[in-house]
Formats: structure tokens, sequence, C-alpha cells
């Protein structure tokens, strides 16, 4: 797992051919909007989000991120213990995202 500030986190996912952007934020806070092309996993469901993590591919390199960094450093806690090859943290979250943002 990876610490990235905004800038190093878009940078690595511009040239990523192999990346998933990973949502760990709740529904109600997906609802105020998400990155585009993110999909969302509620790290609050605690075995569910486990189960549902597990069914990902651990080849690729997730881009994770939640409201401010520590749920989604959480999740890329749990994702290296499952075996995933990367995972990278979004220091500052979604609070501090600075570039565009989709609606559900």
């Amino acid at each position: 797992m990876a610490d990235l500030t905004q800038h190093e986190w878009t940078s690595k996912l511009s040239v990523d051919e192999n990346a998933v952007i990973l949502d760990v934020r709740t529904p109600e806070e997906v609802a105020q909007g998400i990155i585009p092309n993110a999909i969302a996993i509620d790290i609050y469901k605690g075995q569910g989000f486990i189960d549902d993590i597990g069914k990902l591919d651990k080849t690729k390199n997730y881009y994770v991120y939640c409201k401010s960094g520590g749920r989604s450093g959480q999740a890329c806690g749990v994702m290296n213990q499952l075996g995933f090859k990367s995972a990278y943290n979004l220091i500052g979250g979604f609070t501090d995202w600075q570039g565009e943002i989709a609606s559900i």
C-alpha cells in the first residue's frame, strides 16, 4: 500500500492501463458525488466488504479513496492482506479532491 497525494494518485492513475478506482464510502456519501468510473464498495459493510473485495481481480492496481483518507487506508491494508497486487490510498480523500466529479 502507498499513501499518495492527489497529484501523485492522478498522475499514476492516468498512465496505468491496469487501474481500477475504488470508492469505499457509504451510499449516502457516494450519493453526493463520485470520482468518474469508480466502483463503490462500502467499507462499513464489515464482512460484506471483505466478501465484495474478494470478488475483485487481484492483478489490477486499485486507486482507493474515501471521504478523508482514513477508511481508504484501512481498505488498502485489507486488500494487501488478501493478496492484491497493489492498492494506492488517496491522501485527503474526496474532501480534498480537485478533479472531476460524477453523479450517481
